[in-house]
């Protein structure tokens, strides 16, 4: 039997109340695309649902503190005039809270599964109507994300399936810390044009059809 992990990193572009005052007049930036990704939250919840798995996502702004990324590149323009002091105490608090998430969980299925697949979701400012499927680790994610992609729409979604080549630092976490050949991933990344525009599709149709396309591809 397999597992399923759904993840989403900028799922929101909450601050702590303790770093407001800090983004003082940067309010309409936190809102925008910079500071969070608009509809992932809602499709990560989606998948989780019908799934039947957690989900594990970031809580606050990527302008706060980016978990996609390590080193300096985790910190914005606003968020690196914090002392560094404070800086450690947002990496514990956050990123280090959400990949301790993701280890216990991911411990326990590798366990006891015959497969794992963890689902990475995204939306971007890209070309109006692209999704796009990267897939690494397993032989089952590459075969699961095949499949969901030759079930999107072709007439008005522009999709692609390919290996996954440019890594965050968070991918190349996960792929070191699980070299398990049941281990595998997917980095779904949608155009934000769905949910901030309903172009070409509505949100809600394009949603239904990425989720039920995930699910019968791994039946």
């Amino acid at each position: 039997m397999n597992a399923f992990l759904i993840t989403c990193s900028h799922a929101t572009c909450a601050l702590p109340e303790a770093q407001r005052a800090l983004f003082k007049g940067s309010e309409d930036l936190v809102h925008s695309t910079e500071g969070w990704e608009p509809g992932s939250l809602n499709l990560a919840q989606g998948l989780a649902m019908k799934f039947s798995t957690p989900l594990i996502h970031g809580d606050v702004t990527r302008l706060l503190i980016d978990l996609d990324h390590d080193d300096e590149k985790r910190w914005s323009k606003i968020s690196s005039k914090l002392p560094e002091a404070t800086r450690d105490k947002l990496v514990e608090r956050h990123e280090l809270k959400f990949r301790h998430e993701i280890e216990n969980r991911l411990a326990d299925d590798l366990k006891r599964r015959d497969a794992v697949l963890h689902l990475l979701i995204h939306t971007a400012p890209i070309e109006d109507g692209k999704i796009t499927f990267e897939h690494s680790g397993s032989s089952f994610a590459e075969k699961v994300a095949t499949s969901a992609e030759k079930q999107m729409p072709s007439t008005e979604v522009s999709s692609s399936c390919t290996p996954l080549m440019e890594k965050t630092a968070f991918v190349r976490w996960l792929l070191d810390s699980y070299p398990d050949p049941k281990y595998g991933l997917i980095r779904l990344t949608v155009s934000q044009s769905f949910f901030l525009k309903s172009v070409p599709m509505r949100w809600e149709t394009i949603k239904k059809t990425l989720i039920m396309a995930l699910y019968n591809a791994t039946q």
